[in-house]
């Protein structure tokens, strides 16, 4: 018994002088960027114009009353607040055409992609989806094209660089979910050389990747797997996706291997009504050095009628915020 306790002596030496390798995230630091006013609805899709102006939209679940868009200057000061003209409360993502530079704003209560005067709120119709589609995100290719995620369906929608009627590009049950939460294809984006469309599988906790051939899309594939609620996504130069996992309060940099090699930000309470760090992060833009953020901080319990880890969290928030972190990808500590 004594030379067995002495051998763990030993060993507890040993370990002290020479320890085991320890690894952890280096998560940044996650900065408020902005305050949105009192009364704002959840804040959900985000995008910088060319003069670095943040615009956000507000997401209402019943739809009622007015969409809005909060207009931020590149020191989080609000400078305006847009009334969509003719659009529910229930917006999802927005941003600027490549070309024409026109304001596209997802209506997920109308089916609709309004085209937005960014000064006055003006607008009139880009494109018009069937009743029932769910509209979440957006992006373009080179040529202008427009393609719009649908979360309910399962469908990638395309339309030309001025819109019109939308057809349906692409579709698979990979892009469907039957989980939790209960959005599908979510956020999307095209790699550098558009030989392939990646979009977040929000309920299902996946990365789709869709290969495109002369603009074609192909069949559609499971290409990494475990993002706690993937949500907002974009890829940066070297091709590595960032995406929001609204579920884990985290950004998560995936590799063109479909290997995670960052992990940005946390959730670390909630203060005088609103959230520290990262809550429900819905969408990411990138603007210069900037990575940032919505914390949509939804309440999923009057919606689905189930609990979520963060749901008592969410209910707590009473003004919502924008947060922003530096835009670069942290070795791994050891």
């Amino acid at each position: 018994m004594i030379v067995t306790f002495r051998r763990a002596l030993l060993a507890l030496a040993c370990l002290s002088l020479f320890p085991m390798q320890a690894f952890a995230w280096d998560r940044g630091e996650v900065q408020r960027f902005a305050t949105l006013p009192a009364g704002a609805a959840n804040p959900e899709g985000i995008t910088v114009d060319r003069h670095g102006d943040v615009y956000v939209t507000g997401f209402n679940p019943t739809g009622a009353g007015v969409g809005q868009v909060f207009v931020l200057d590149d020191n989080g000061r609000l400078k305006r607040v847009l009334d969509v003209e003719g659009a529910s409360s229930a917006l999802l993502g927005l941003a600027f055409h490549p070309h024409t530079h026109e304001l596209l704003v997802l209506d997920i209560g109308q089916a609709r992609v309004h085209r937005v005067n960014k000064f006055s709120g003006e607008a009139s119709v880009f494109a018009q989806a069937p009743a029932g589609s769910g509209l979440n995100a957006l992006t373009f290719d080179r040529a202008g094209n427009v393609y719009i995620s649908d979360s309910f369906q399962g469908i990638i929608w395309r339309t030309g660089p001025k819109g019109g009627t939308p057809v349906a590009w692409a579709t698979s049950d990979l892009l469907r979910t039957a989980g939790f939460p209960p959005f599908g294809a979510n956020g999307l984006d095209f790699n550098r050389g558009e030989s392939a469309l990646f979009v977040a599988n929000t309920g299902n906790d996946t990365i789709v990747r869709i290969p495109v051939a002369a603009g074609a899309a192909g069949a559609p594939e499971v290409f990494t797997n475990s993002v706690n609620g993937a949500d907002g996504l974009i890829i940066d130069r070297h091709d590595n996706l960032w995406v929001c996992a609204n579920q884990a309060d985290e950004i998560v940099v995936i590799d063109p291997g479909g290997k995670a090699i960052a992990k940005l930000g946390d959730f670390e309470g909630v203060r005088r009504g609103s959230p520290v760090g990262l809550l429900f992060p819905a969408s990411l833009a990138r603007h210069g050095d900037w990575i940032y953020v919505t914390n949509l901080s939804l309440d999923l319990r009057p919606i689905t009628g189930q609990q979520s880890v963060d749901s008592q969290w969410t209910a707590e928030v009473t003004r919502h915020t924008i947060s922003r972190l530096r835009a670069r990808i942290p070795h791994v500590k050891d």
